[in-house]
């Protein structure tokens, strides 16, 4: 065979073997994009919101939620403080009540305790968070009345008409089937479930 159109085929080859591998680079980013652009989608309102991720792994299985740090940012700056510190790890989820909520991040596992100290509310009517309300998947802080904010929240079970008085500081952005399968747990007096719903761990991840 000519020499010539042996280089020429060489060629050939090696021009088609970086356009396989630059398509190859470009798909992945793209899928890295993709997956970010669906979190941010999921955990909105506001892009500005998404700064952090919190999984929560439980005896039940893992729930994730993306923080509105822009809406919240002293809340979602308190459960990172508190999470960092190892405080949610080995707590129960102390309370449910099906078709609403489920509530957890008392120390004392009695909807009474917290973690010495509180907070005031952050609740801005011109947050489009404050605006959507009380809806499936929210995160928010559970509290005995104006700016009495501490380690306790809740996640809803479905949409639900609550007075704005509970900062909202997060949605569920993955595992909403393990809170689903929280709320449907048996309980006893004061909404606790009868058999322990364990918080195992809570690890942050910032995006």
């Amino acid at each position: 065979m000519d020499r010539k159109i042996i280089i020429y085929i060489i060629l050939i080859i090696l021009i088609a073997a970086a356009i396989v591998i630059y398509v190859v680079n470009n798909q992945n980013k793209n899928s890295a994009v993709e997956v970010q652009n669906q979190i941010q989608t999921k955990t909105q309102p506001g892009v500005q919101n998404m700064k952090h991720l919190i999984t929560l792994k439980t005896n039940f299985g893992e729930i994730q939620f993306g923080t509105y740090d822009a809406d919240a940012p002293k809340t979602v700056d308190n459960f990172i403080t508190l999470t960092n510190k190892g405080f949610y790890n080995n707590l129960i989820f102390h309370r449910v009540i099906k078709g609403f909520m489920i509530q957890g991040g008392d120390p004392n596992g009695t909807g009474a305790g917290g973690p010495g100290y509180q907070f005031e509310d952050e609740l801005n009517p011109q947050t489009e968070s404050y605006k959507a309300g009380y809806v499936k998947g929210v995160v928010a802080m559970a509290n005995a009345g104006p700016n009495t904010n501490g380690s306790q929240f809740f996640i809803m079970l479905e949409n639900y008409p609550l007075l704005n008085n509970y900062t909202i500081f997060g949605k569920v952005v993955k595992g909403q089937d393990v809170v689903d399968k929280i709320g449907d747990v048996k309980t006893g007096s004061n909404d606790k479930p009868l058999s322990p719903v364990i918080i195992e761990k809570v690890e942050v991840e910032i995006l």
